[in-house]
């Protein structure tokens, strides 16, 4: 009878243990999930009159210029616009590769999340999705 008490016990710590590290992990995961959805990238360009940032998702919500931007064409202010949007898209890819590395190592899920930011945020300029 007592092997049988014993075994119960152990089977009853190894329940808690097994719900305390899910618990842990659930938490972890809410706290990962929380610092990716709070990350920016920002950037300038080479002559400093645009500066644009990118929330997490990799959309656009702030642009600065800069008034010297009056002395140029539109087509030109337009292209440093896209350009410097594709370098705070960059930077952000940076941060969330760091983020990711940080947190889950450099395992397979961790690469994974790091491609799908890639491919969402630097598509392939070939691709029919970069002309829309």
């Amino acid at each position: 009878m007592w092997a049988d008490d014993a075994a119960l016990d152990a089977a009853a710590r190894r329940l808690d243990e097994w719900e305390s590290s899910l618990a842990e992990r659930a938490e972890q995961a809410k706290a990962f999930s929380t610092t990716m959805r709070h990350l920016t990238g920002t950037a300038r360009n080479a002559d400093r009159t645009v500066e644009v940032t990118v929330d997490s998702t990799g959309l656009l919500i702030d642009l600065t210029l800069d008034e010297g931007i009056r002395q140029q064409p539109a087509t030109r202010t337009a292209r440093q616009i896209l350009e410097t949007t594709a370098a705070a898209r960059a930077d952000l890819l940076r941060q969330v590769s760091a983020t990711v590395g940080e947190t889950l190592g450099d395992d397979a899920s961790a690469q994974a999340i790091i491609d799908s930011y890639r491919s969402r945020l630097l598509p392939d300029q070939g691709s029919n999705d970069a002309r829309r």
